[in-house]
């Protein structure tokens, strides 16, 4: 398919002198309304350099641009729009969707490169709550989005599996836990006995000690220490899959920091070497008051070590194997000056790669309010939140569509569904205040809207033709039946498809595809209400079931970029 902003930046840097094509194409807009064309260009950048004002040169580019895809031209208010013909437009793009299928919106821009994205990463013997759902989303999302472009993605769940709060929960399980209770209510019991660990340690300070007693042992290979922590991980990861087997997650590998143990060694001992590790009051740290930051601290006094030593030798490990073109990092914003430390040390060491690595922030999750803490026991767990939105989808369709086949897997579909769209329908570094009432809302600009309009495309294909309405046989179709604003309005949607996937990796932001997709149902439905679909001329009929067979393959694909199911029936 054309790229017509690549196509007519070319053709009008070939008529400027001094300007190069991606310039011009970075400059050039779809006009919100129809009215001003198609494509514009404002040339107003321009002006400068050709000493002339930005009308006097779109006056003079109208009259020298000519092309077959051109309807009109006009130059007004210092922008050439630039109309095209809509027939050819819309035969060619219905053609393109209509063969490329599954593969519409993909492209090969990744060929070759690698990207390795360290996403979810839970902690151990903690329950999964809401604020662990959006590095879990986004991350998948990006993973989604980066493979539909042709890189090799490797997801990566980095587990808290390893730290000094483990010694905390060795002793809070030694102190007031058995091993009866923790087989019975599993993660319950032991966030239970992770709270009152701090709860205590307020009264008694030496239950620290104790825990980073314990820390110490496992880092030096205590027997009972890490049985006691195999124990407790092997406990959460059940938990976890339950989740992301709803979430309908995957990873191609769970790597906690705990991998990591026998890899932190080589990694200190470089620190050494190139004189970048010294010793502070007997802890182990790299200097960076040159870049106006805090100290990265490497080892505690007692040896033990860091996020720092972990995330370290993590990244070194990772640039070894797999050769990145991109080492992606999601997690919140609270982290923003712990991945500037580590990505400055790795350039401190040398490595070229150390640009590579990019930090995916994203806002915080608050609930009504109030932060979470696992501490204090204040979290909302995930899986409840799921499980209460799938009930709802479900009272819905048995009070509107109780003959409806596969009723509890259709609600499962949608139910996950709204939770996951309400996460990524905004940009990612915003905060999110997490209510039941928003998150649970099926009205508007939701998950639920756009699944719902795929079902009433397909649902439109199958009245039409095929029992099924998978697939469907559309002869030659004629541009000049789609003239309707409404129509071309869907037309103009589904061309924007590949564009908004390639900003959404560009940026990494899995929002711009959710919008996309709220844009495209709103267009689609404005069309489905104004422009009877099933008429009885058959060039109209087959040429509107074409546009809607396309408006089906491309909110399918989109569904699946951001992690979300297509139901052909709700």
């Amino acid at each position: 398919m054309l790229n017509y902003k690549q196509y007519f930046a070319k053709k009008l840097s070939s008529l400027l002198t001094g300007f190069e094509a991606h310039d011009i194409m970075a400059w050039m807009e779809y006009p919100a309304n129809p009215d001003q064309g198609d494509l514009s260009l404002p040339c107003f950048r321009l002006s400068k350099t050709l000493k002339k004002s930005p009308q006097d040169i779109a006056e003079e580019l109208k009259a020298v641009l000519e092309d077959e895809h051109i309807d009109e031209l006009e130059a007004v208010s210092g922008y050439l729009n630039i109309f095209l013909k809509k027939s050819m437009f819309a035969e060619s793009l219905i053609r393109h969707i209509s063969q490329a299928g599954d593969h519409y919106g993909s492209q090969s821009l990744g060929l070759g490169k690698t990207v390795v994205i360290d996403y979810s990463s839970p902690n151990i013997a903690k329950p999964f709550h809401v604020g662990h759902l959006r590095s879990t989303v986004i991350g998948n999302a990006l993973y989604n989005i980066h493979a539909f472009l042709g890189y090799n993605c490797v997801g990566i769940n980095h587990l808290g599996d390893w730290g000094t709060q483990f010694g905390k929960l060795i002793v809070a399980y030694h102190l007031w836990g058995s091993k009866e209770a923790v087989n019975q209510r599993a993660i319950d019991e032991l966030l239970d006995l992770y709270v009152k660990f701090h709860e205590e340690a307020e009264k008694d300070p030496t239950l620290e000690d104790q825990a980073r007693s314990w820390f110490t042992r496992m880092e030096q290979g205590d027997q009972e220490a890490l049985a006691l922590w195999q124990w407790f991980v092997e406990i959460s990861l059940t938990e976890f899959q339950k989740i992301y087997k709803l979430l309908g997650v995957q990873f191609d590998l769970y790597q906690g920091e705990s991998f990591y143990n026998d890899k932190m060694e080589p990694v200190i001992q470089e620190l050494k070497e190139k004189q970048l590790l010294e010793e502070d009051e007997g802890a182990s740290l790299v200097r960076l008051d040159a870049f106006g930051m805090a100290p990265a601290l490497m080892l505690k006094k007692d040896g033990s070590s860091l996020y720092h030593t972990r995330d370290l030798s993590a990244a070194v490990y990772r640039a070894d194997k797999y050769e990145f073109e991109k080492l992606l990092y999601v997690t919140d914003y609270a982290q923003n000056l712990h991945f500037q430390q580590l990505f400055k040390v790795v350039e401190l060491m040398g490595y070229a790669w150390s640009s590579k690595l990019e930090h995916v922030a994203f806002g915080r999750v608050s609930i009504e309010g109030g932060s979470l803490s696992t501490r204090k026991g204040n979290v909302i767990r995930l899986e409840s939140v799921l499980e209460q939105s799938i009930q709802k989808i479900r009272d819905v369709i048995e009070a509107r569509n109780p003959g409806l086949a596969n009723k509890a897997q259709v609600a499962e579909q949608v139910g996950i569904g709204a939770v996951i769209f309400n996460d990524l329908s905004a940009n990612r570094i915003k905060d999110i205040d997490f209510s039941w009432e928003e998150a649970l809302n099926f009205e508007g600009e939701t998950g639920p809207y756009v699944q719902y309009t795929y079902a009433r495309a397909c649902s439109v294909l199958k009245k039409a033709q095929l029992p099924d309405g998978d697939v469907v046989q559309i002869p030659e179709v004629d541009g000049a039946r789609l003239q309707d604003k409404e129509a071309m309005a869907v037309v103009k949607m589904l061309y924007l498809f590949t564009e908004r996937v390639e900003q959404a990796m560009v940026k990494l932001e899995p929002s711009i595809v959710s919008r996309y997709l709220i844009d495209l149902a709103q267009a689609f439905n404005r069309f489905y209400h104004t422009c009877y679909i099933l008429v009885e001329e058959t060039q109209v009929r087959e040429t509107r079931l074409a546009l809607v067979q396309c408006v089906r393959i491309t909110l399918r694909n989109g569904l699946k970029l951001i992690g979300l199911q297509a139901p052909h029936e709700i």
